[in-house]
């Protein structure tokens, strides 16, 4: 594979990956619709790093599914749970609990920080749910998927049994 890459460059035969070429780059759609982008030649894993809340149910129960999805290939995702004592959002490209609580954050191989749908796309891409995170994304559905995330983002702390105080400090499930 390195000795066509090579004899590719040096001809001056290599051309761009072909969603570079599309019409979907010249509208300025997301570079994580490129199959491309997680390719890398560190020999350390890059890493894509997912912030998400340990106390919400509904949040656990996805992440159990994506831990579950990446699970034969260690280090590729990183799930932070913000709800313990020790989160430092410094350490996340100064993501804070508040802002983490607000919004679903994913910090990519690249170091870039997503939130909303975009987190959602590249997390899903990470775990090799890309079709998912590229139908997320599409222009016809995208309106529709940031309306519904913005509903379930400002509602999930009534929904999960905690209240508004979870937004600022830390937070428990209320009990009754």
């Amino acid at each position: 594979m390195l000795s066509i890459v090579r004899t590719r460059l040096g001809s001056g035969l290599a051309t761009l990956p072909s969603c570079l070429n599309s019409r979907a780059a010249i509208r300025g759609t997301p570079a994580l619709l490129c199959r491309h982008q997680h390719r890398t030649f560190s020999s350390e894993p890059a890493g894509v790093k997912v912030l998400y809340d340990g106390l919400c149910p509904i949040c656990v129960k996805e992440i159990g599914l994506l831990q579950f999805l990446q699970r034969n290939q260690p280090g590729k995702v990183d799930f932070v749970d913000i709800s313990l004592p020790g989160y430092d959002g410094a350490k996340y490209r100064d993501v804070s609990y508040e802002m983490a609580m607000e919004e679903m954050h994913v910090i990519d191989e690249k170091d870039e920080v997503h939130r909303g749908i975009p987190a959602f796309a590249v997390m899903y891409s990470a775990v090799g749910l890309g079709w998912l995170g590229r139908f997320m994304m599409w222009p016809p559905v995208r309106p529709f998927m940031d309306k519904c995330y913005a509903v379930f983002a400002k509602n999930r702390l009534k929904w999960t049994g905690r209240g508004e105080e979870c937004t600022t400090g830390r937070c428990e499930k209320k009990t009754r």
